[in-house]
């Protein structure tokens, strides 16, 4: 008789789908809220977005565990700053910031995929997107999490961002307005929600502008 091993692991992939989109001086960041693990729904009501700083916001999927403790990472370093420099971090600060936390877990990795969004030094808006040991580059939008391969291909079709390799070097933001964008987010999250069984529920949807952040949400399919 073959003995049996437990077969244990540290990790789960809570699902849940996130989306970004950086306009010429907007930030839309989005996500579902359903929690999952297997076919059980955990909670419809689960924020995957935190504010990190008045202009800089994270969505994350993933194992949400892991989530929760990077965010407080994030949050103690963040704090260590603004006593240090008595101001807070800018967006792109912020995402090296958040590169290196990743990087310095990378043989034991946070099972988190992260799109971080906001408002540049100049007002602009910008998106970062990141793999799980803090691979991050710079974009116009991005999708991280169980509808990502899904919700991806549809704002490629969209929005199509000039190829980095161009020169001279041209802009990432989108060409939408800050309503367009916001419409094609709801647009995208009722699309993957027919498809993936991850994403659903609810999308809350943050909006990040000069006047500051405000909120929307969008019930979704709950089945």
């Amino acid at each position: 008789m073959t003995k049996q091993l437990a077969n244990w692991s540290p990790y789960d992939n809570n699902g849940g789908s996130c989306v970004a989109i950086a306009g010429a001086d907007y930030c839309v960041i989005a996500a579902d809220t359903r929690m999952s693990t297997g076919y059980n729904i955990l909670t419809r009501d689960y924020s995957k977005i935190y504010k990190l700083a008045d202009k800089c916001v994270m969505a994350s999927s993933g194992f949400q565990a892991d989530v929760r403790a990077l965010q407080k990472v994030l949050a103690a370093r963040h704090l260590i700053y603004q006593h240090q420099h008595n101001k807070q971090m800018s967006c792109p600060a912020m995402a090296q910031l958040l590169s290196n936390t990743l990087y310095y877990k990378r043989f034991f990795p946070y099972y988190s995929f992260n799109v971080l969004g906001g408002l540049d030094n100049e007002g602009k808006g910008c998106v970062f997107t990141y793999d799980a040991v803090g691979s991050y580059e710079r974009v116009g939008y991005s999708s991280q999490g169980s509808g990502s391969t899904l919700i991806t291909p549809f704002l490629d079709n969209q929005l199509k961002s000039p190829s980095p390799l161009l020169l001279p070097a041209q802009d990432a933001v989108t060409p939408l307005s800050e309503a367009e964008a916001v419409d094609l987010i709801k647009t995208v999250f009722a699309s993957a929600t027919e498809r993936d069984i991850y994403t659903g529920d609810k999308v809350e949807i943050v909006i990040l502008n000069a006047s500051g952040i405000r909120r929307e949400y969008l019930d979704l399919r709950r089945d």
